[in-house]
């Protein structure tokens, strides 16, 4: 694969995922844990025809062979999975999609506390400035009575540091197979936590309709093309491309359904970008031999 290939597929993958605000807006009735179940009904059949294609025969034995950290990671998938539902119909896909990018930064201090991984000064000083756009956003998300939103879209950052992090853990190459079981175990706690509050999963078959087509297109599609394109772009690029999904999100629902955030969400999330941008580039003037760190 040429590197400009590789680029155009993370774009691609980049713009899919972006539409996933404008999508959960278009859901009428359905709340969080019955979007979770049909998006991930959605996802996990793509995803194992994907690994069937890709890895050849024996897709359950691979997605087994992922271990405790497969399982640690799916079921951070389903804090990341959940808490990003909430946070966007709950607040503004502005401010859910922002305080989505600090999971970098989330991973980079849980991989310094768990792991043991050495974090560059950079990256402190990222982790900062990245915590004043945070501040920012979440001060303003009080006020304006969404702090709940950006609470569960700080724990879907969590969710996905969680995920990163098995897969260091594990030194787990592939990371489908872990997204199948977050997609199962996103089932099972939807089904559970529907069951116990007494909410029905059978939603309108529109909310089903647009909930499995998520899952099935922009979020298995998506990771399919991501995973293809990760394999030769370097991680610190990878981290700038897929910026373009937190700035496209607000555009779509702002064209296309009028959808606003504040002054403040905007100051805010340009602070938490500018950090993100800043770890990343300053992560690829590094030597090559020198130590990854997200």
């Amino acid at each position: 694969m040429q590197y400009r290939t590789g680029v155009l597929l993370v774009l691609v993958a980049a713009v899919l995922w972006s539409l996933m605000g404008l999508m959960i807006r278009q859901i009428v009735e359905a709340g969080t844990w019955a979007v979770l179940f049909w998006r991930s009904a959605g996802m996990v059949p793509v995803l194992l025809i994907v690994i069937r294609l890709r890895k050849g025969p024996g897709v359950l034995a691979k997605v087994i062979a992922v271990g405790w950290p497969g399982v640690i990671g799916g079921l951070g998938l389903v804090l990341a999975f959940a808490g990003a539902i909430f946070a966007i119909q709950a607040t503004t896909v502005a401010n859910a999609v922002f305080l989505f990018s600090a999971a970098p930064f989330l991973t980079a201090i849980l991989g310094w506390v768990l792991l043991r991984e050495p974090v560059r000064m950079a990256t402190w000083g990222a982790i900062a400035l990245a915590g004043i756009g945070m501040f920012v956003m979440v001060r303003e998300g009080l006020a304006a009575g969404a702090l709940a939103g950006n609470v569960a879209a700080l724990l879907s950052a969590l969710g996905f540091a969680i995920f990163t992090i098995a897969l260091r853990w594990g030194k787990l190459a592939e990371m489908m197979p872990a997204v199948v079981l977050g997609g199962v175990f996103s089932m099972l706690t939807a089904g559970i936590v529907s069951m116990v509050q007494a909410e029905t999963l059978m939603v309108p078959l529109h909310d089903i309709a647009i909930a499995m087509g998520m899952g099935a297109v922009i979020l298995a599609i998506g990771m399919a093309l991501y995973t293809l394109g990760s394999r030769i772009i370097p991680a610190a690029e990878l981290t700038l491309l897929s910026m373009v999904e937190v700035m496209l999100a607000p555009v779509w629902v702002w064209l296309l359904l009028g959808e606003t955030a504040s002054a403040g969400t905007f100051a805010g999330g340009a602070i938490l970008l500018a950090a993100v941008a800043f770890n990343a580039m300053s992560g690829a003037r590094r030597k090559p031999l020198a130590t990854p760190v997200t």
